[in-house]
């Protein structure tokens, strides 16, 4: 009796570290995903603002908009099965730059909200860095969407010309026999009439 109620007390203890290891887990994630939010959030709200620090967290807002919009394309591409070659791999690079970049211009944003001086010459070449990876975003989704409407553009010209097919075969077509018994009939016809 002693050694059941040890054994089912072990299993006890055995689910609650379990339970206690998930929790924990969860309460990780969760930490992570409320720190993420608050960032996305701070830089909305900073973003608002005039000046080159909210300037800068708008150029962060639309990197990371220009490079959700790319992976979101190139994943619908993948899932569709296109070839793609190595713009996967060239993707995940550019995600790397783009995250480096957002970093940096974080950090121009909080040195020019807590300084007074201004750093025109990083400021420039931080645009010119937003303006590189942003036209690469848009270069990939325009090459996608190319090969979209040519995927597409070849499957509605197969559609079409199937649906002539098919709307040309369902036509009742008319017996040549049936034609010369109706002409024999209206010269019958013509005949009797005639005077």
């Amino acid at each position: 009796m002693l050694t059941i109620v040890l054994v089912i007390l072990a299993f006890l203890l055995l689910a609650g570290a379990v339970g206690v290891y998930f929790l924990v887990k969860l309460g990780k994630r969760a930490a992570r995903s409320a720190r993420a939010a608050t960032t996305r959030l701070t830089t909305h709200v900073n973003a608002m603002g005039t000046g080159d620090a909210a300037e800068v967290e708008r150029l962060r807002l639309d990197l990371r908009r220009e490079v959700s919009m790319t992976r979101q394309a190139v994943e619908s591409a993948q899932r569709q099965g296109w070839d793609l070659g190595d713009l996967p791999g060239l993707m995940g690079e550019l995600g790397r730059q783009a995250d480096v970049h957002d970093t940096q211009l974080g950090m121009y944003a909080q040195q020019r909200r807590t300084s007074p001086y201004i750093d025109h010459v990083t400021l420039d070449r931080l645009r010119e860095h937003q303006a590189k990876l942003t036209a690469t975003c848009a270069r990939i989704r325009a090459d996608l969407l190319d090969s979209q409407v040519g995927h597409a553009s070849a499957g509605i010209a197969d559609l079409h010309q199937r649906t002539e097919l098919e709307i040309e075969a369902r036509r009742r077509t008319v017996d040549p026999l049936d034609e010369i018994d109706e002409l024999y009939r209206k010269t019958i016809q013509e005949r009797r009439e005639g005077p």
